[in-house]
């Protein structure tokens, strides 16, 4: 008897953790959720955001990749899992893991490597947070791709294996800081993406994006790539000049490389950061030849979706008060042998990102993964990207920022518990990938009803 009450308790412990609540329709919710967040961007670009609506009007999870915000107004409200201290809500995040924001580019080294390729919402939380968005992101898209529920759930399982397995092997080692995925250590789907990365080149990228006009190669204009004011033009000019001095002077190139040729807006791009202006800058790079000429991407942002959930846990001191600078070091903490060429700065007075638009970026498309063993090959190495992600990002690349060792951190509030732990994930993944179903059917009737979104 005594047993089963045990079992009984921990049945609802659990529960109580907020991971096993009840879907339900909330309509009005989103409704406010999708004006408030979006609205405050309408006079800048409301076409962006018209393009936004539509894309997310898509499916379940092209709703859930643009809606980040929503995820994390709702963490605000549930119970953390069982599995946190305080020391593992010190982890960095990247703040909207998804299947999406994983892909094949060159690292500053010049290997071939998949490992996460979007920071803009990088902040500091539980380690659980990026969990349990990547766990719901996979019951979403497994669902799409027509596996089935025990195998999705299966699927949350494989990808929490292959993360705690990491982080206990990352444990008392700085093992982390080589750790990368290669064509020699991958298979698959992730393989796949990798070679498609390896396979690209600056003079295919240059032929898509500009033309040669007097000898002199300019930026296309198209419709989605267009022509800016003389005034803009000018104030990206100085806002390129103050961002080479958030380069460190031993990773700069001379000034002549970043003498700005070109400058388009750039309409489109994504889902969540549509509404935000997004520039490419073509610079000069490394020399006078029209064919070695570098493209940047100078991307506004704003504050992180996750600080809705936790204000005021990442210092805002620690990145100098500039949303640009938060995602830089939250790419840098995260990953290594950065984009040379990352940085930061202000246009107008708001903050912006700067990094190369990479010849060598390939996106991951998890639509093909098509069978429960393709996608679970997938999701266990970004079990292990993830884990190392986190066990980057602390004291081993700034303890005078973070003292803490996460992977010790995040091993020691699992330890003999990793069975426990992968059941409340499930739970929450299960609840949480109908939740948006249904908040992705709430914003669909909003939308082609026409009620305002933004």
């Amino acid at each position: 008897m005594k047993i089963g009450i045990s079992l009984i308790f921990a049945g609802l412990a659990a529960i109580s953790a907020g991971n096993a609540l009840a879907a339900s329709p909330r309509y009005d919710w989103v409704v406010s959720q999708m004006y408030s967040y979006n609205h405050p961007l309408a006079a800048q670009l409301p076409g962006e955001l018209q393009t936004k609506m539509q894309k997310m009007s898509v499916s379940p999870f092209a709703f859930y990749r643009g809606t980040a915000h929503m995820f994390y107004s709702d963490m605000a409200t549930r119970p953390a899992s069982l599995y946190t201290n305080y020391s593992t809500s010190q982890t960095w995040l990247n703040g909207d893991m998804h299947l999406s924001n994983m892909g094949g580019f060159q690292d500053a080294n010049g290997n071939f490597v998949y490992d996460t390729n979007d920071f803009d919402e990088g902040y500091w939380g539980q380690y659980t947070w990026d969990l349990r968005r990547m766990c719901a992101s996979i019951m979403i898209a497994a669902k799409e791709n027509g596996i089935a529920s025990s195998d999705r759930q299966q699927l949350v399982r494989d990808f929490l294996d292959n993360y705690f397995n990491k982080i206990s092997e990352f444990r008392g080692t700085d093992a982390e800081l080589g750790y990368r995925l290669t064509t020699s250590n991958t298979s698959g789907a992730v393989k796949d993406t990798i070679q498609l990365s390896a396979g690209q080149t600056r003079s295919a990228l240059l032929t898509k994006y500009t033309s040669l006009v007097n000898s002199v190669r300019v930026l296309q204009t198209t419709s989605e790539l267009q022509a800016v004011p003389s005034a803009t033009y000018s104030a990206i000019q100085s806002a390129v000049a103050s961002y080479v001095n958030t380069i460190p002077s031993a990773k700069r190139y001379a000034a002549s490389y970043y003498t700005v040729k070109s400058v388009r807006l750039k309409l489109g791009s994504g889902i969540g950061s549509l509404g935000r202006y997004r520039y490419y800058v073509l610079i000069e790079g490394p020399g006078t030849s029209q064919s070695d000429d570098v493209i940047l991407q100078v991307k506004q942002e704003g504050a992180s979706v996750v600080a809705a959930a936790v204000p005021g846990n990442f210092p805002a001191s620690a990145y100098e008060y500039h949303e640009g600078e938060r995602a830089v070091k939250s790419m840098k903490a995260n990953l290594s042998n950065t984009d040379l060429l990352t940085g930061w700065t202000s246009i107008g007075g708001a903050p912006y990102l700067v990094r190369e638009k990479s010849p060598y970026e390939a996106d991951f498309d998890y639509t093909k993964l098509s069978s429960y063993g393709s996608f679970s090959t997938a999701v266990q190495y970004m079990g292990k990207v993830i884990a190392k992600n986190h066990a980057s990002a602390d004291k081993d690349y700034d303890a005078t920022l973070n003292p803490y060792s996460i992977d010790k951190e995040i091993d020691d509030a699992v330890t003999n518990k990793k069975s426990e732990f992968k059941d409340e994930m499930v739970l929450f993944a299960t609840d949480y990938a109908a939740q948006v179903e249904l908040d992705y059917q709430s914003f669909k009737n909003a939308y082609t009803s026409g009620v305002p979104l933004y």
